[in-house]
């Protein structure tokens, strides 16, 4: 077997984290996955894998050797791409991550209308707020809200998401006005439920001064639909992005509250392994997004 399928097995191992699932992407029997390894780890003359009988660790040579391999794939299959293609066409499969809400609204008919624009791009979608491992679960980019933590990935800014505090217009009658984050203290309010704190509410002042509003939900959920449902019939009020309040906003059936007020200062990223080298199909995808949705996303319009 040549030195660059060897390669080959040893990253899809990495990054399959079982020699059976492996053996099955590469479609080879799980003997041939150990055989092929152990004459790899003996022509490099290092270990690059520590193996127990349940779990298997890249050895600080296998880091190393990992993520240098990684980026070697990656340029041979743009370099197969190139020369088969013209130098204005994509293709292949881009396998892409987002959180429900927003994927639904906005980034699935801005793909859509991206893979109309480059027909021989294939895109798999996984539209889901569960937190993804971008390697461990096959994917090309996440689309990701909130702040990046994890130092081995890369994140790309995409556009602003603004958050506002909202309720029905009844009731800020019943329990408004509201001028500062303070006057929430005391009234029914909802929580998101996928935060780690669900009823801290940090926020920026007008003056440019932050503080946080801690507050105590009375109902949680996982899903910002079912938050606008419970605020639209008075139940309470709320602090969610703009892209989800937007149509609410517009037909009046909620309305924004403090809207002087910065809460959370949150973006939308494209977050992808810092070892991975962006295909030409990814890179465009990503610029493709940041082009369609800019610094102020057309959902904002709401509060004008």
């Amino acid at each position: 077997m040549n030195e660059l399928e060897e390669v080959r097995v040893f990253v899809t191992l990495v990054e399959c984290h079982s020699a059976s699932k492996a053996a099955e992407k590469l479609g080879v029997a799980n003997s041939a996955i150990s055989r092929r390894m152990k004459a790899l780890e003996e022509r490099l003359g290092v270990q690059l894998l520590q193996r127990t009988t349940r779990t298997m660790h890249l050895t600080d040579d296998g880091q190393v050797y990992y993520e240098r391999c990684r980026r070697l794939l990656d340029e041979w299959n743009d370099a197969e791409q190139e020369v088969m293609q013209s130098a204005t066409t994509l293709s292949g499969n881009i396998h892409v991550s987002m959180p429900l809400s927003l994927g639904i609204s906005h980034l699935s008919p801005i793909i859509a209308d991206f893979m109309v624009e480059h027909p021989g791009v294939k895109v798999s979608l996984d539209l889901s707020d569960r937190r993804v491992d971008l390697i461990e679960d096959g994917f090309d980019i996440v689309f990701r809200i909130g702040h990046l933590e994890d130092s081995s990935l890369i994140a790309r800014r995409v556009t602003r998401v603004r958050h506002m505090v909202y309720c029905s217009p009844d009731f800020e009658q019943r329990y408004g006005p509201f001028h500062t984050p303070e006057d929430l203290r005391g009234i029914p309010i909802f929580g998101y439920s996928n935060l780690r704190h669900p009823g801290r509410w940090p926020y920026v002042a007008p003056d440019g001064s932050a503080g946080e509003v801690r507050l105590s939900p009375g109902i949680l959920s996982n899903n910002g639909e079912a938050l606008i449902a419970a605020a639209e019939r008075g139940l309470g009020a709320g602090c969610q992005p703009t892209f989800i309040l937007h149509e609410a906003f517009h037909d009046g059936r909620l309305i924004p509250v403090l809207k002087d007020y910065e809460w959370y200062g949150m973006n939308l990223y494209a977050v992808y392994p810092r070892s991975r080298h962006l295909s030409r199909r990814v890179r465009a995808l990503i610029d493709y997004v940041i082009e369609r949705l800019g610094h102020e996303p057309y959902w904002d319009d709401c509060l004008n």
